[in-house]
């Protein structure tokens, strides 16, 4: 019985092994087979790194502000008899906005003005009286201050119900309505903004130490978070002769075309200001770089030393500079004429066998306008 056991532990034993050895065999030839496969080549798009002359340009941070703006106020207290306008219609420089109630002055004003015409003829009478000897200087002198106070009085009134009579000061866009049919208006309570939205200013600060460098009439290029990918021109048309102490900055101001009323008081911005000179950079796709904690870098397709006609990348790392449109500008790293790998980096790795076909390239622009704009 013990020798059947004994028999049968050394033929299992033995046929492990023998499956042992057909495994490692197997895997042997896996690795092996996996050694000598080369995979296929991968297909990019390309661009060829060149030299551009862009517009220099100072940035800075604002915001927009109206070239005119106000809250209109009550001047007189008085209840809202007429409200003659919708929140954020745009209104007419004398446009009607909010009537009060005048019906003390118009009570008022027919007794003050038959004491003004009753003021003025005596003052008609007494000159033609005077020519004549038949009155005195002190007598013809008590009409004429009584006529002026008659029509002073008067047009105090009719002051009165103008000031209740409450109307655009300039033309713009109305916000929204702070007042209510019947309200009884207090001196000063707000009733409605209006803005003039076009055209808006953009204000902003630069340092001095660019003050020699600018001047009125430099175009001025204005984006917005509010409107991305749209980019609003206009010109400098201030600047404020003052430094402020504490930062030694110089404030500026833009004037923007705004016919669309896109832009809005209030709004942060982005400005860039156009200066004369050019620099020359060295240009390439902004998708053709690979961003990485460690370092950028670019995929270059150089030659194939061991195969005819092939193509490898090599990884260049590269410094990066200002950003425009579609385009990054090169410090170092590549120089012009290099070609490059325009899409797609982040799947691609150093020394890897391309197919380039640039079919399917996308265009790159400085000033891309998008479809759904």
């Amino acid at each position: 019985m013990k020798k059947r056991i004994f028999i049968a532990v050394i033929g299992l034993v033995i046929l492990i092994a023998i499956l042992a050895a057909v495994k490692i065999w197997q895997f042997s030839a896996m690795a092996e087979q996996g050694k000598k496969m080369v995979p296929p080549p991968e297909t990019v798009t390309t661009a060829v790194v060149r030299g551009e002359s862009w517009e220099s340009a100072l940035t800075a941070v604002g915001s927009l502000t109206a070239v005119q703006g106000v809250t209109v106020a009550a001047e007189m207290p008085g209840k809202v008899v007429q409200i003659a306008f919708e929140s954020g219609t745009p209104v007419k420089k004398g446009d009607l906005l909010v009537r009060q109630d005048t019906a003390s002055e118009d009570a008022q004003l027919p007794g003050a003005l038959a004491q003004a015409n009753m003021a003025r003829t005596v003052l008609e009478r007494d000159t033609r009286m005077l020519e004549k000897k038949i009155v005195s200087q002190a007598e013809y002198d008590s009409a004429v201050a009584t006529h002026e106070q008659a029509k002073a009085q008067a047009n105090n009134i009719r002051a009165t119900m103008a000031k209740k009579t409450i109307r655009a000061p300039f033309s713009g866009r109305l916000g929204i309505r702070q007042a209510n049919l019947g309200q009884m208006l207090r001196e000063g309570d707000q009733i409605v903004t209006l803005q003039t939205l076009n055209p808006v200013y953009a204000d902003f600060t630069l340092p001095q130490q660019e003050l020699g460098r600018l001047r009125s009439g430099l175009p001025v290029r204005v984006t917005s978070d509010a409107i991305p990918s749209v980019t609003f021109e206009g010109r400098i048309t201030a600047i404020n002769p003052l430094v402020d102490a504490d930062t030694r900055n110089i404030r500026l101001q833009a004037t923007l075309e705004n016919s669309a009323e896109r832009l809005r008081p209030g709004m942060f911005v982005n400005v860039a200001v156009g200066l004369p000179t050019r620099q020359q950079v060295l240009a390439i796709p902004a998708t053709a770089v690979l961003y990485a904690p460690y370092g950028d870098s670019v995929f270059v397709v150089a030659d194939d030393k061991e195969k005819k006609g092939g193509k490898v990348l090599r990884q260049q790392f590269v410094r990066l500079g200002e950003k425009r449109g579609d385009f990054v500008a090169v410090t170092g790293g590549v120089k012009a004429g290099d070609e490059i790998v325009s899409t797609g980096v982040f799947k691609l790795r150093n020394g890897q066998a391309v197919v380039v076909d640039n079919r399917l390239a996308p265009p790159f622009k400085l000033a891309p306008k998008p479809e759904n704009n």
